[in-house]
């Protein structure tokens, strides 16, 4: 067989590793993408997916999906879990905030990861900013009980405006110790290069009190 007539077959292999919903406007079917009920994390923004990949690998008894929009990203994540037959792992080319919002079932979720978000620094594009009121408000409902948003970012000011808005789900979201028990992202290890600041804020859901 040539190497031309090889490609598609394994093109078709590597895109068993990304979700194509049915439908956009309905959430998607978890247990059928995975096939099993495992524990379900999120990674926001997976890039070249590093750190979905080696989490997938580390933690086989849980499910990882990443949300990336970029088409190349998504192509060199699933391509990375093909070659390591990661069934774990999936990736949804789709913008974090719609999928966040619309496309994942209530109580479904047992962690997300929020890594270096564009920060938007200036002033004028504060608006553009993913972590916003609705945002954490989705996170919350997707996430199951005791479910947890981890967040990291490089930004101070970003850190400082996530901690206000953090601050204000009080009800519904606290903060609890981080822990270092997860592969590095790409960001980690250069930022870490440059020993430059990273701020991390690990948020759980938690119940209303009853009146």
């Amino acid at each position: 067989m040539s190497l031309a007539e090889e490609a598609p077959l394994e093109a078709l292999e590597e895109q068993q590793f990304e979700v194509f919903p049915a439908d956009l406007c309905q959430p998607l079917l978890l247990s059928e993408i995975f096939g099993n009920d495992r524990p379900l994390e999120i990674d926001l923004g997976s890039g070249s997916g590093k750190f979905l990949v080696e989490a997938g690998r580390r933690y086989p008894e849980r499910n990882f999906l990443g949300v990336e929009r970029l088409l190349g990203r998504v192509r060199k994540t699933r391509r990375k879990a093909c070659q390591l037959s990661l069934t774990n792992v999936r990736v949804l080319r789709v913008e974090i905030d719609y999928a966040v919002k619309y496309l994942l079932p209530a109580d479904s979720v047992s962690r997300f990861h929020l890594s270096f978000p564009d920060p938007w620094p200036k002033r004028r594009h504060h608006s553009r900013r993913l972590v916003d009121v609705e945002f954490l408000e989705a996170v919350v409902i997707a996430l199951e009980s005791t479910g947890e948003l981890w967040i990291k970012t490089d930004h101070a000011d970003y850190f400082r405006w996530i901690e206000k808005i953090a601050a204000g789900a009080c009800s519904t979201l606290q903060e609890v110790p981080w822990e270092n028990e997860y592969p590095d992202t790409d960001f980690d290890e250069t930022f870490a290069a440059e020993n430059a600041p990273i701020y991390r804020l690990r948020l759980r859901k938690v119940s209303r009190s009853p009146r």
